[in-house]
């Protein structure tokens, strides 16, 4: 296991426990999240080592990597992503003029696919053999694992995009660096993470789903991903809601807390969170996007 020593955004070296969270998901196993005495900032520790993580990650309820329609979650998680990938689209026409698009942590593909029909010059990074040969095989994309970032060029990116992948990335401020120095001056990144601080996850406490133990190292609020940012040369520009997530993530809470996706309370909570959050009654949404400029 990999313990942090320092906390991965401001380097104070002590914190405290904030909850413990079981990994529904795959390996039954339960981790513990603390948070920084400084800043805040709160994140799984210890973690299993990067080269472990792997394991993680193998299974069907894993959607990102599978890909799978099975069951009612996954099935209505594949109809939402149609309407959010023509969202994404949208968003990045809007804030973008530029056309050449690198997507970190692509996954099986599809929002790299809907781009390049839509004229965009599409790179993907995707570090799961599995997704990577998916994306290559059915949507004919350039798709590497992860050291290929290291072959890019210099300030030759309009748009980087992460979607839920941030939280992954075990080094946070080297990538994040490294978004930096491919970015043209002014080019965009665009970086979706959940937010503990939504009204959803604090009703869930340790069973909210969007901690994702262990393959979510972190865990952001508006304030920790400001701060990593511009700490790197960004600047932001706007916050965005991902309105489906509270809904699907609280039907995943539901059936980690009760056993099963309580369709009704799922539906009602996640509602409320959205509510809410428009309301400025509690700090953000489920999931948010937030756009920054490189400086």
């Amino acid at each position: 296991m990999k313990e942090y020593s320092a906390c991965p955004i401001c380097g104070h070296n002590t914190f405290k426990k904030a909850l413990s969270c079981k990994d529904y998901t795959v390996s039954q196993e339960t981790f513990k999240i603390n948070d920084c005495n400084a800043c805040g900032f709160r994140f799984t520790n210890p973690v299993p080592e990067e080269k472990d993580i792997g394991p993680y990650y193998e299974s069907e309820e894993y959607i990102s990597h599978s890909n799978s329609s099975r069951g009612f979650i996954n099935f209505l998680y594949q109809k939402v992503r149609n309407i959010t990938l023509k969202q994404k689209l949208n968003l990045i026409e809007r804030v973008s003029e530029g056309k050449t698009l690198l997507d970190i942590g692509s996954g099986t593909g599809e929002f790299l696919a809907t781009c390049k029909k839509a004229g965009y010059q599409t790179k993907g990074i995707e570090p799961s053999k599995k997704a990577r040969e998916f994306s290559i095989e059915n949507h004919q994309l350039e798709v590497n694992e992860e050291s290929a970032l290291n072959e890019i060029k210099h300030s030759s990116i309009d748009i980087v995009s992460m979607w839920h992948v941030l939280e992954h990335v075990y080094p946070l401020n080297e990538r994040v660096d490294k978004i930096h120095y491919l970015l043209k001056s002014g080019g965009k990144a665009i970086i979706a993470v959940p937010n503990h601080d939504s009204y959803d996850a604090t009703k869930y406490k340790h069973f909210w789903a969007a901690y994702d133990v262990p393959r979510h190292l972190y865990h952001f609020k508006k304030a920790d991903i400001k701060t990593l940012f511009e700490s790197n040369g960004f600047i932001l520009e706007e916050t965005l809601p991902m309105k489906f997530d509270s809904y699907y993530v609280s039907m995943l809470s539901e059936k980690y807390k009760n056993g099963s996706a309580n369709i009704f309370n799922a539906f009602f909570t996640g509602f409320i969170s959205n509510i809410k959050a428009k309301a400025g009654k509690s700090p953000g949404y489920s999931s948010q996007i937030y756009v920054f400029r490189k400086k």
